[in-house]
């Protein structure tokens, strides 16, 4: 295992872990971490050590939106700055600008098959990020990712109103009040969200929303974003104590019937929670069977 330290295409400087098989490869899971979390997780050495199993290099970074509160610094044209991140900081968008630096960096490294693999939030980053790609054109980057690998997605808007329920516009309010003196710093009430947020934050899940809605599950039958994902497609939920509204079952039957990407693998880890605490080994193994058998 060997840290790799790298910089966000905006300058931010980042780091993390690429777990190596011991033989040259050319192919890497790119994994993005998902709310306050980091790439330190059990789920993440489970994987790679399946990865590793089978010839396939493994990379985990922490991206800007690591922990609740830090320092992240930026050092673009010999400028230095610091400034405050962690999830109660973060903008989702930026999270275009972490996966771009780490995809340049493994294709520096040598890498020609990378496989992108998201968590929770990290799962909305990536979607939203390989949009962007399509849109910019950048044909050289969309060439090198051979899969999408998604472990849990969210619908954040719908699980924020359904969270907050009559509070929802109390707080949407709040942090619009907060923003016109200028107070995108300030941070929401307690029970506004599931761990501390900002107010910049806040308004990015609650309002500012536009790019990252399309995990409109049970609403959205055409699931467009998804829809327009061209590289094989790997989705997965748990059905114990999960961040979805519907039964997992019945989730991965109405994906499944709205995705026609012919390379697509979508269903749920029996007794999996959230965080896949306890299935790690089956979640690797369908990850690694999936890379295998459309690689």
């Amino acid at each position: 295992m060997e840290q790799i330290d790298f910089l966000a295409t905006d300058g931010i400087k980042l780091n993390g872990f690429l777990y190596k098989n011991g033989e040259k490869t050319d192919k890497v899971i790119l994994s993005v971490h998902g709310m306050s979390s980091n790439c330190f997780k059990e789920r993440d050495t489970v994987i790679a050590n399946y990865a590793n199993k089978n010839d396939i290099d493994y990379f985990c970074f922490n991206n800007r939106g690591s922990e609740l509160v830090k320092y992240i610094r930026r050092d673009i044209e010999g400028r230095k700055e610091k400034m405050l991140g962690g999830t109660t900081y973060e903008d989702v968008l930026e999270g275009y600008e972490d996966i771009v630096g780490a995809i340049l960096k493994l294709k520096e490294l040598g890498y020609e098959k990378i496989y992108l693999q998201g968590h929770s939030l990290g799962c909305t980053k990536i979607v939203y990020t390989y949009h962007e790609l399509k849109d910019e054109e950048e044909n050289d980057i969309l060439s090198s990712i051979k899969g999408i690998i998604l472990l849990s997605l969210v619908d954040i808007p719908m699980a924020l109103k359904v969270y907050l329920r009559d509070k929802y516009e109390k707080y949407l309010e709040l942090a619009e009040e907060k923003e016109k003196a200028g107070k995108l710093k300030d941070i929401m009430p307690k029970d506004s969200f599931i761990h501390p947020i900002s107010v910049k934050t806040f308004l990015r899940y609650a309002r500012d929303n536009q790019d990252i809605d399309f995990a409109k599950f049970g609403q959205d039958t055409e699931l467009e974003y998804l829809n327009q994902i061209d590289a094989p497609l790997f989705m997965r939920w748990g059905n114990d104590n999960e961040m979805i509204l519907q039964k997992a079952d019945e989730l991965v039957a109405q994906v499944s019937n709205c995705i026609s990407n012919a390379e697509k693998d979508i269903d749920y880890v029996d007794g999996a929670n959230h965080s896949y605490n306890g299935k790690e080994t089956i979640l690797a193994q369908q990850i690694i069977d999936f890379i295998k058998k459309y690689e």
